[in-house]
Order: C-alpha cells, then sequence, then structure tokens
C-alpha cells in the first residue's frame, strides 16, 4: 500500500517531506467518496421500495375471478375439429376451467389427447343422454344432460366466479369472457346469425329491458340463445333445484325460469348494453363420414395413422 501512495504522490507533486500529510488527504477523499456512495445507495433503495410499495399489482398478478366454460360435445366427424378451435380461444383466457362433458357412455382418448394437446385446464366427463329420449322421433333435448352434470359438477366443486354454457359450434370475441367474469348474478348479450332475424338479443330502451328481438319467440319468458347469458356460481348455488329441462326448444328458457326468483332488474347487459355482437351460433356443415381405408393397398403408409384421428358416428 506504502508504494502505492508512494506513487500517486508523484503524480500529484508532493515532496518527500509532504508524503504524510497527502496520505492522509487521500485517505480522507476515499472514506468520503465511500460514505457518499452508501449514503447515495441507502437512499436510493428506500426511494425505490417506497415506488413499490405506491405500484398497484401488474395485471397478470392480479387473481381474477374464475370461469366455467361448460361445453357439450357428441361424436361426429366435426368433433375434434370444432373443439380444437373453441380451446385455442379459451387458452386466451386467465383463470378458466373447461368442462368438456360428452354425450357418451365412455370417455374417448382421441378427445382426451385434443384437449391435452391444447393445454386449456380442464375436465373431461360424460353424460349420456336417457334412453327415453334417444328413442323419440321428435326433437331430441341434445345437450341437455351434459350442461346438467355441468351444474352438478358446480355445485360440489366451485364456491365462486361465474359458469356460461359454450358449444363448441360457435365463435367466441375473447372479451365476453372478461366481461361476464364479474357479473353479480345473471347477464346477458346479443348472439349473431340465430334464427331469420339473423340476431337473438334483449332489447335495451333508455337503459332498461322492454323485451327480446328473436326469430322465434315460442311463448318463452326468456327467448334468448345458449350463448347469449352467464350465471353466477353463488347465484346458482343459491337455487339447488335450478336445472336444465329435456324440451327442445326450451332449454335456455326452463333454465332460466329455475333461477327464479330473478327480476328482469337484476339482468346485467353485456357487450355495450346489448349494442355489439361478440358471440355467433356459426355451426360447422356437417360432414359425411369417412369412406374406410383400404388397409392393404395403404399398408405400412401415414394413412394408417390418420385414419385413427378420423371420428366416425
Amino acid at each position: 500500500m506504502k508504494g502505492t501512495y508512494t506513487h500517486l504522490s508523484m503524480y500529484s507533486g508532493s515532496s518527500a517531506s509532504g508524503h504524510g500529510g497527502g496520505k492522509m488527504s487521500l485517505g480522507k477523499s476515499i472514506k468520503m467518496y465511500l460514505t457518499i456512495f452508501v449514503l447515495t445507495t441507502c437512499i436510493y433503495m428506500a426511494l425505490y421500495q417506497y415506488h413499490l410499495s405506491r405500484e398497484p399489482f401488474a395485471a397478470s398478478e392480479v387473481v381474477k375471478p374464475p370461469l366455467y366454460i361448460i361445453t357439450p360435445t357428441y361424436r361426429r366427424p366435426e368433433q375434434l375439429a370444432e373443439l380444437t378451435r373453441l380451446g385455442y380461444t379459451l387458452k386466451h383466457v386467465a383463470n378458466l376451467l373447461w368442462l368438456v362433458i360428452e354425450d357418451a357412455n365412455a370417455t374417448n382418448p382421441l378427445v382426451g389427447h385434443t384437449l391435452d394437446r391444447i393445454g386449456v385446464p380442464y375436465e373431461y366427463m360424460v353424460a349420456p343422454m336417457p334412453e327415453k329420449y334417444k328413442q323419440t322421433k321428435r326433437a331430441k333435448p341434445r345437450g341437455v344432460s351434459n350442461r346438467n352434470r355441468g351444474l352438478e359438477y358446480l355445485r360440489q366443486h366451485a364456491t365462486e366466479g361465474v359458469l356460461y354454457f359454450a358449444d363448441d359450434d360457435n365463435t367466441y370475441d375473447i372479451s365476453i369472457f372478461e366481461q361476464m367474469r364479474y357479473i353479480s348474478k345473471v347477464a346477458m348479450w346479443p348472439v349473431g346469425l340465430v334464427t331469420k332475424t339473423g340476431v337473438s338479443s334483449p332489447i335495451i330502451k333508455n337503459g332498461k329491458l322492454v323485451g327480446y328481438y328473436d326469430g322465434w319467440i315460442g311463448g318463452r319468458k326468456y327467448p334468448v340463445d345458449m350463448a347469449g347469458f352467464a350465471v353466477s356460481v353463488k347465484f346458482l348455488k343459491e337455487r339447488p333445484d335450478a336445472q336444465m329441462p329435456f324440451k327442445p326448444g326450451y332449454e335456455e328458457d326452463g333454465f332460466l325460469r329455475s333461477l327464479a326468483p330473478l327480476d328482469s332488474t337484476e339482468i346485467e347487459f353485456l357487450a355495450d348494453e346489448c349494442r355489439d355482437i361478440l358471440t355467433w351460433h356459426t355451426q360447422t356443415k356437417k360432414n359425411a363420414p369417412a369412406q374406410a381405408l383400404n388397409r392393404t393397398h395403404y399398408k405400412d403408409t401415414n394413412l394408417e395413422h390418420i385414419d385413427q384421428l378420423l371420428v366416425r358416428p
């Protein structure tokens, strides 16, 4: 250390007689700079911690109310394609559980593989249509047993959040999921591509519900489409008998009626107070079952693997 200070004193022009004073002066300077550095660092850290304490949580850190998306499905050529399309829409929505419920007696490995590949948190269950409805020659109440199974699951496992019936053949703007997340009881909004009117919607005038616009009213109190409403889980659980009826054409109306008491003033209206369309009843074109593969002709080719992915009724 002595050599170092001597070297510095040479550059400072110090004489041999003032060598000791130079070392003292340099030592004081170093201590002063160190003190200033430490104090500055402490002040900076204190200010930084105060800044963090005043900052709101980042959006990604805020725990949003959960959404429970109930999707009935059944075996058909379009099944995997439609689940894939809906699944990748739901993948953009936070804190969501997808309840995929198939009208079958056993789960389908192809469906399970598709859900795993998409990566949305899910529960895959089965709920076959009762035999008495399968045998009827009239319109069948499709998807009812599936949806009621979803309601049963929520009563057993959920305590908060919102439930929504999202059919796999519809199209959804993801903003509707964020809007429905914060409802208190029941919310409604328009659904496009429904019946001859082209849209099914509550009619709002001066901020109040005055009726419903739909191509088929049919004496229904709530003539709405399945994709046009959501319900609070807490509100549902306060009505233990609420369920969807096995009555074709009246499933939505029957379920909403079963949520009574429900006053029209308690219904919230989303999608810019029903002035926008964020869900569409698109429906996929029906496809004929794929013809059988000639396994002799195409033996040991990729077609043998692809054939196993085709869903046939």
